[in-house]
């Protein structure tokens, strides 16, 4: 394929955070193909001042306005800066921006991504909130304006490229690998003295705080079911789950012959990044290749369904739908808050989750208000459960 005469316009939502540098350093690898022309962080003041500089970018955001001040004093006098959700929002639609990569944790990202879309704008998505809490809306948004929802998910990317745009109707599994998180061979009479600092050391892959936890709980894997639920148009029943602890395998997809694909590369977000930005084109970059010799061997296993409830939660709200996920994925939020501050044990975690989904009557096909008021309830319930 000829090689494109200017490289894709990218605007980068949470530009700090590990997807988010990850994301620059696709950049950096391949400039012919990747421009930056925006950038937003949360508070990272400094971080977000050497970024717009190293990268000339003039269209800046810092989502804390207390650090407005401070960033405006580290900056070029050309860089227009924006703060808060107008913020972001004003960086998603800037009409030279042909793709926004949403790498924004927590309910942030959900009106960004909407008006991005609105604004006829491919994007390329990281935030598991913004799938997980309005995927029916944000995948029917873009079929309407006629834009791709590009997934950054080594898994959902993984399974992206074997679908390569396949009908439903041809797959009969999408299985979703799993590292299994720190604690896959733990006796489950010991995951109530699980501290922090244990749940935070993950096998594989280095990322925030929540996102570890997330993965030792396995709702980070719950959260990715109902992301593929709603990216590739498969209903809940049909998207599986199977440990893989060396991570080299991201995920596969079972064809109703019974015949299944996989997408293989070493552990690096750089992957599913590139892939995302320059699709449908392959593109040669410094990434390092396989070596299957030093593999050696790739080992699967059944997830621990009883002992790690957080898959059977996700199945629910999945399948139940309508504001249920958004429940779901408040209620796990702060509760991996409170774990991080040592305030409740690991266990607690999914108890919190399933004690305010259960109290939660859901509304089938949600507006935008009645998610995000769902989201508000929800932090009340799981705050009140903890203390």
């Amino acid at each position: 394929m000829a090689e494109p005469s200017s490289p894709k316009k990218v605007v980068v939502l949470g530009s700090t955070g590990s997807i988010g540098e990850s994301s620059l350093s696709v950049a950096r690898d391949i400039p012919e193909r990747m421009e930056v022309i925006g950038l937003a962080a949360h508070r990272r003041v400094d971080s977000l001042a050497k970024q717009l500089a190293e990268f000339d970018v003039k269209q800046g955001c810092i989502f804390d306005p207390k650090g407005l001040d401070q960033l405006k004093t580290q900056i070029a006098d050309d860089v227009t800066l924006y703060t808060g959700e107008d913020g972001l929002v004003e960086l998603a639609t800037l009409p030279e921006a042909d793709m926004v990569l949403i790498a924004i944790v927590g309910v942030a990202g959900l009106r960004p991504a909407l008006a991005a879309i609105e604004a006829g704008k491919d994007i390329a998505v990281a935030s598991k909130e913004i799938l997980v809490m309005a995927g029916e809306a944000v995948m029917s948004a873009a079929r309407e304006k006629g834009v791709r929802v590009l997934p950054v998910d080594s898994e959902h990317n993984a399974i992206f490229q074997c679908l390569e745009d396949r009908s439903p109707t041809d797959v009969s599994r999408l299985i979703l690998t799993a590292s299994g998180g720190p604690f896959r061979e733990l006796p489950a009479d010991q995951l109530a003295t699980v501290t922090k600092a244990q749940a935070l050391k993950h096998p594989t892959w280095a990322m925030g705080q929540k996102i570890t936890i997330d993965s030792a709980t396995l709702f980070n894997k719950g959260l990715e079911m109902i992301e593929a639920r709603w990216l590739f148009d498969i209903e809940m029943q049909r998207v599986d789950v199977i440990v893989h602890p060396q991570s080299i395998v991201h995920s596969m997809v079972e064809f109703i012959d019974n015949s299944v694909l996989a997408q293989l590369s070493t552990a690096d977000m750089c992957f599913p990044i590139q892939y995302a930005i320059t699709w449908p084109d392959r593109v040669p970059n410094t990434l390092p290749p396989l070596d299957f010799a030093e593999l050696a061997q790739l080992n699967f296993e059944a997830p621990r369904w009883d002992d790690f409830p957080a898959l059977n939660l996700a199945k629910e709200a999945g399948e139940k739908g309508g504001t249920l996920p958004a429940v779901m994925n408040a209620a796990n939020e702060v509760a991996v808050a409170a774990f991080l501050k040592e305030l409740i044990s690991f266990p607690k975690i999914w108890e919190t989750v399933e004690e305010t989904m259960s109290s939660h009557n859901s509304i089938t096909h949600p507006s935008l208000e009645e998610i995000i008021d769902a989201d508000l309830q929800a932090r009340a319930k799981a705050t009140e459960l903890i203390s």
